[in-house]
């Protein structure tokens, strides 16, 4: 258990501001508008390889303090868009020491059975087969398994899984391929890995596994104690920020197509349907479109506009500031590298640490990897369980050069795949989790399938919030794929482990949770005893899931601030502010205007005293509201696209309802059991 120790001279910035931050009843705000000037703030980088100008992104030239490199032009040049990732693969030993030779047989004998297991017609169901059909390709994985991304390619195309460019994409070396192998090495293929792998292949081979049995009782190191209550509010709130989902761009090609059939539009090799290259449909406009992610125009534009909506300054900063992951572009994974994650984390780390004037509590995204979403557990063997080290060790050291934690921290992130637990200047304990051990699309999650903790990251949470009962300590935990609400991204085990740790540690110790990861602005309750009974009374902690700043897909950008309680550190009020995209093509005098969408108690009036604090009770009554009042979810679907022209409208019964069901829902089995829609 830590106090935040931060570089002298951040202490003194910090320290010497922070008295002028704390204040009773209405907070200073600024102008409810702010247009950015046209012109690009040029001293947000030192030099440029390519200056901005109004037709093109610039290119600037980054010196990485903590890997001691300047990036290269070529890495983000737009002309010149790689098609092959580089990187090494890890792939597990083998048992046996093969033969070239023995190995090309191997594999064709095993797709010539894998063949016949899928097209017997002897009664087999689908789930059977896929099963057996994973233990032919175990033995691959296990004796020659640098040839298995091949073999799962050949076995694509033969039988139209995919598109042939799917199948490449999805089942390279370079790709996902050496991942695959990991998991069919160490899987228990026939039994419930098996099952939930063929799941995710194709629904339509296994039923979706119904949620392992979960023994809380020896779970916590004590048992919750009676008649737990969040503590007295203090009466002095702080200005806090919460950025998500930058998903920076430095490959966005100004004027490209912006309305591109397939992969990440505005670059040089996307066109419409229809059309074919030089030929552009809707050209991308200098500050970002719908289909695509955040060029480094929009980045600064959202940055320059913080400051005065929100009335602080670098001498009035807010309290502390927190990120909720994903800073990579949506690659395609031919065209992502280590390289190219390195430069954005640096990249946007340093834009946060040169407009936001206080401490920065930085989570990692699915996409802040390579390959994407990919994390390991400690625990798989042969080494393997460190091959993402390169990335944590980066973050680490970037979020100690950025004086956001002390040396103590950053070595716990590099242990704990990126997450910390720290206490901040204003007392509150800071938890930060790597959400990619309950993220569906990590694929090295599917072997211990029946474990829902197999990476550890949840027992960490357990100690650290054990600790902070023990010391009498709040609790802010931070994370980035969501364990709820439609249920679509979490794994149904860790996110249902998640929900039981939520339960016994509200509502005295959680103060709050927040995600990211959707791009919408959203949020969930969680209840206690499984949610078993939904009510006021039972309503324990909400997960405030922030807006993005990329425009990807069909969104405004965004960002969020909340008026915090420094003694409970519950959120009292909270603000969005977003710019039109839409408006994003007709500027030329200007940059974007960024605008206050809405303040969360003028919006949601439902009578709540102004003593009492936005929380699970709160979002509760929200709900209940909602069931006799269809504006209220009106209003909901408006903001959740950040007042977005190409939100789909909410205007059914149905739609309603799955939206109030998604909002009280924490956990995948929750989320699942909505009606989808």
């Amino acid at each position: 258990m830590r106090v935040l120790g931060l570089h002298t001279a951040a202490i003194t910035a910090f320290s010497g501001s922070t008295l002028a931050l704390h204040y009773h009843g209405e907070p200073c705000l600024g102008p409810s508008a702010y247009t950015v000037p046209a012109n690009f703030p040029t001293s947000a980088f030192s030099s440029y390889y390519v200056p901005p100008s109004s037709t093109q992104e610039p290119q600037p030239i980054l010196h990485d303090p903590v890997l001691n490199i300047t990036y290269p032009r070529n890495l983000t040049d737009p002309a010149k868009l790689p098609s092959v990732d580089n990187d090494p693969v890890s792939y597990p030993r083998p048992i046996t020491n093969m033969s070239t030779a023995a190995a090309a047989s191997l594999v064709q004998a095993a797709i010539a059975d894998i063949s016949s297991i899928i097209l017997a017609n002897n009664g087999v169901d689908h789930c059977s087969k896929c099963q057996s059909a994973l233990a032919v390709a175990q033995i691959v994985a296990q004796t020659s398994p640098s040839s298995v991304p091949d073999m799962l390619v050949t076995l694509c195309k033969r039988f139209h899984f995919s598109s042939d460019a799917a199948c490449t994409e999805n089942y390279a070396a370079t790709r996902f391929g050496a991942i695959w192998t990991q998991v069919l090495n160490f899987a228990d293929v026939t039994g419930l890995d098996g099952r939930y792998i063929c799941n995710e292949l194709n629904g339509k081979y296994c039923p979706a596994p119904s949620i392992s049995p979960l023994d809380t009782s020896k779970l916590f190191p004590k048992p919750k104690p009676k008649n737990a209550k969040a503590p007295m509010a203090s009466g002095k709130r702080v200005k806090v920020l919460h950025l998500s989902d930058f998903h920076l761009d430095p490959r966005y090609a100004v004027a490209s197509e912006a309305n591109c059939t397939a992969g990440l539009c505005c670059r040089t090799n996307v066109h419409a349907s229809g059309l074919t290259l030089p030929h552009i449909e809707l050209p991308a406009p200098l500050y970002g479109a719908y289909q695509c992610d955040t060029p480094y125009y929009l980045a600064l534009a959202a940055l320059q506009s913080i400051a005065p909506l929100t009335g602080t300054s670098h001498d009035s900063p807010f309290a502390w500031t927190i990120y909720t992951g994903d800073l990579i572009s949506h690659e395609p994974q031919n065209q992502l590298s280590r390289e190219y994650v390195e430069y954005a984390e640096y990249s946007i780390y340093q834009m946060l640490k040169e407009y936001i004037a206080s401490p920065v509590f930085a989570v990692l995204g699915n996409h802040d990897s390579n390959p994407e979403g990919a994390a390991a557990p400690h625990s798989e063997p042969d080494g393997l369980g460190q091959q993402f080290s390169w990335n944590y060790d980066h973050v680490a050291g970037l979020w100690l050069h950025n004086g956001w934690i002390d040396p103590q921290a950053a070595q716990d992130a590099r242990l704990h795949y990126g997450a910390y637990s720290i206490k901040n200047h204003y007392g509150l304990r800071i938890i930060t989790l790597n959400t990619d051990f309950w993220y569906r699309w990590n694929y090295l999650n599917y072997y211990n399938m029946s474990n829902p903790d197999v990476s550890g990251m949840q027992a960490f949470l357990i100690q650290e919030l054990q600790a902070a009962e023990d010391a009498g300590e709040r609790v802010w935990i931070l994370g980035h794929v969501p364990t709820g609400f439609d249920g679509s991204d979490p794994l149904p085990n860790p996110s249902n482990l998640f929900y039981q740790i939520v339960d016994r540690y509200s509502p005295h110790v959680i103060a709050n949770v927040f995600f990211g990861h959707t791009h919408d602005d959203q949020f969930m309750v969680y209840y206690a005893n499984n949610a078993s009974d939904i009510s006021s009374a039972n309503a324990l902690m909400t997960g405030w899931i922030g807006p993005s700043v990329t425009p990807m897909k069909d969104l405004n950008s965004g960002f969020r601030m909340y008026e915090v309680d420094t003694g409970s550190f519950e959120v009292y009020e909270a603000y969005t502010w977003y710019a039109d995209v839409s408006s994003f093509p007709g500027l030329s005098a200007t940059g974007p205007t960024f605008k206050l969408e809405y303040s969360t108690r003028a919006s949601y009036n439902i009578g709540w005293p102004a003593s009492a604090p936005l929380n699970a009770t709160y979002w509760h009554a929200v709900t209940e509201a909602m069931e006799s009042d269809m504006s209220l979810v009106s209003k909901f679907n408006t903001f959740q696209g950040k007042s977005s022209v190409r939100t789909p409208k909410c205007v059914s019964k149905a739609c309603a309802q799955s939206k109030i069901c998604y909002m009280r829902s924490g956990s995948f089995a929750l989320g699942q059991a909505c009606l989808q829609g």
